[in-house]
């Protein structure tokens, strides 16, 4: 089985945009469900579906790969897995080093999904001397002074970081400098990399921020919703305040101009 250092997936030589190699993965989980209840063939609609897309930017997405499917009949369930897998470049193994072995980075290497979709942990590494040769989900980990000796000797393309945010731009020039052209980072700052190194950002306290606006932001119309007149009734004059005059003090409450929802 080759390793990851000798072949690159060819969706950029083969001109597949982004949006569509980020939607992949959705296709790719989809059917492999559906290929484990022997499910042979799929309706582009149903498997839009099941991925959370609309049909048309399916068949578009696949357009790309060359697969168009049969009329009457749709996708092929086990050809397409093949076919994604291909272009993911997930027919291959592809050696993984995490760095950073705290309570996330142990998570992460006790993950079964890495070796179900072709990543192999190769190696766990942290700087905390009293971690090394500690096994972390059957892995001994090794000392961060190795880190360039670990990357050579596995031939490692991808690496992933989970260490706090203060070291983690470190870490990154040193594996880019070892070699490693892919990194997914899960430490909560903003990476600077060279071209021709891509990098993945994980922040889950953003994504959290993010369901909280939606959160407030549903609360908002659910409280407006309760208090709102019925439909046709009138508001009673007396009801409504005057204008307040203006005293030309420009005197303004204790929020001033600032809006209920702060943007991010």
């Amino acid at each position: 089985m080759a390793t990851g250092r000798t072949h690159r997936p060819a969706t950029r030589s083969r001109g597949i945009p982004e949006a569509t190699v980020a939607r992949l993965p959705l296709y790719l989980r989809a059917l492999t469900a559906l290929s484990e209840r022997s499910v042979p063939t799929v309706s582009s609609e149903e498997l839009a579906a099941a991925a959370g897309v609309n049909s048309a930017k399916l068949r578009k997405d696949f357009s790309y790969l060359g697969s168009y499917g049969t009329r009457g009949v749709g996708y092929d369930v086990e050809y397409l897995v093949y076919q994604i897998s291909r272009e993911l470049g997930l027919t291959q193994d592809w050696p993984v080093v995490i760095v950073g072995i705290g309570n996330l980075g142990a998570a992460l290497a006790g993950y079964g999904g890495f070796a179900s979709r072709g990543f192999r942990v190769a190696a766990l590494i942290d700087a905390d001397p009293a971690m090394t040769g500690k096994p972390v989900a059957g892995i001994p980990v090794q000392h961060s002074d190795d880190l360039e000796k670990i990357i050579h000797d596995d031939g490692v393309s991808i690496g992933v970081i989970a260490t706090p945010a203060g070291v983690a731009q470190q870490v990154c020039d040193r594996l880019v400098a070892a070699g490693v052209t892919s990194i997914l980072n899960f430490a909560p700052t903003v990476l600077s990399v060279p071209d021709g190194v891509d990098v993945r950002k994980v922040d889950l306290s953003i994504e959290l921020q993010i369901l909280a606006f939606h959160e407030q932001r549903k609360a908002g119309e659910e409280a407006g919703g309760e208090n709102a007149p019925e439909t046709g009734a009138e508001t009673p004059a007396a009801a409504v305040p005057p204008a307040p005059r203006s005293t030309g003090g420009g005197r303004k409450g204790p929020d001033g101009d600032v809006p209920a929802v702060m943007p991010a």
